[in-house]
C-alpha cells in the first residue's frame, strides 16, 4: 500500500497554447504520472478533447476529470488550479456506455468504431441521402430522404443531436435517440426514441449516386452502403464532475436555457 494517500494524477491536454500552459502549471503543483499508473486522468481542453481522451483510455481503470480549456466544455469542469485534490475527492461519477458502429463500404470492407456521443450518416455530395431504416431486424422506414440521420446516446444528446432538433435524454435513461438531419421525406418525421439494447441498421439506397459517410464521434468511414449500430455495454467510461454540476444536472439545465 502506498504511504501517500493523494491520488496519482496523469495530466493530458489538447495541443492549444492555453491548454498546454495549464498542464505545465498543474504538473508543477501536483506532479504527474503515466496514464497506466494513474488513479485519475485530468484532461485539459474542450469537449472534443474529452471524447478523444475517453477513447484513448477506455481500457484503463482510472476515471477522467476534465477542466475546460476549450470552447463549450459541456463535459468539462470549470478550470481552477487551487484545491484540485479536494475537488477530485468530492467529485460525482457518471458512468456511460458507447455505441458500436459497424460500417460496410462500397468495396465490401467492414469498419468498426466506438462512439460516446453519436453515430451520424451524412451525404457526401449535392445529392440528398436516401436511407432505409431497420430496427432489430424489422424494416421500419423503407425510404428516408434528407441530409442524413444519427443515433445519439444520452451523453451525446446535447451535441450534434440537439443541433439537429433531437431530444435531450436524461443521463440515466436506457434509451437512444434516432434523429433525422434535415429530413425532406417524410417531411414531418422528427425521429424516434429506442431502447438502448436496440440494433439499428441503415441501408444506403442508390449508393453510387448518393454517397454517404458514417462517423462515430470523429472516426469517419466514407462511401458506406450499410451501417449497423448497437450499444456496447462491455465498454464503460467514467467521468468525474464537481458536486452539483454532474452530467445529469447539466442535461436538465440545458433544457431551461
Amino acid at each position: 500500500m502506498r504511504a501517500d494517500p493523494s491520488p496519482r494524477i496523469c495530466f493530458v491536454s489538447s495541443p492549444t497554447a492555453i491548454a498546454r500552459r495549464a498542464v505545465e502549471q498543474l504538473e508543477h503543483i501536483y506532479g504527474s504520472t503515466s496514464a497506466h499508473e494513474a488513479d485519475v486522468i485530468v484532461a485539459l481542453g474542450g469537449d472534443g478533447f474529452m471524447l478523444s481522451t475517453l477513447h484513448a483510455t477506455e481500457g484503463l481503470d482510472a476515471p477522467v476529470y476534465g477542466m475546460n480549456r476549450g470552447t463549450v466544455g459541456f463535459l468539462m469542469n470549470a478550470y481552477c488550479e487551487d484545491d484540485l485534490l479536494d475537488r477530485i475527492a468530492a467529485a460525482e461519477m457518471a458512468t456511460i456506455h458507447p455505441l458500436r458502429m459497424i460500417a460496410t463500404d462500397k468495396q465490401g470492407e467492414t469498419h468498426s468504431a466506438l462512439a460516446i456521443n453519436e453515430v451520424s450518416l451524412l451525404r457526401m455530395g449535392p445529392q440528398a441521402a436516401k436511407l432505409s431504416i431497420s430496427v432489430d431486424g424489422r424494416e421500419r422506414m423503407a425510404e428516408m430522404i434528407g441530409d442524413g440521420a444519427l443515433i445519439s446516446t444520452p451523453a451525446g444528446s446535447t451535441a450534434y443531436n440537439y443541433s439537429a432538433h433531437g431530444p435531450i435524454l436524461p443521463i440515466g435513461a436506457d434509451i437512444l435517440a434516432l434523429t433525422p438531419i434535415s429530413a425532406y421525406r417524410p417531411r414531418r418525421w422528427r425521429g424516434a426514441l429506442l431502447p438502448a439494447k436496440t440494433e439499428v441498421i441503415f441501408d444506403v439506397l442508390e449508393p453510387e449516386k448518393r454517397a454517404i459517410a458514417a462517423t462515430a464521434d470523429s472516426q469517419e468511414v466514407r462511401d458506406v452502403v450499410r451501417v449497423v449500430i448497437r450499444s456496447e455495454p462491455s465498454v464503460t467510461h467514467r467521468l468525474l464532475f464537481d458536486p452539483g454540476h454532474g452530467l445529469e444536472e447539466r442535461l436538465i439545465r440545458e433544457q431551461f436555457v
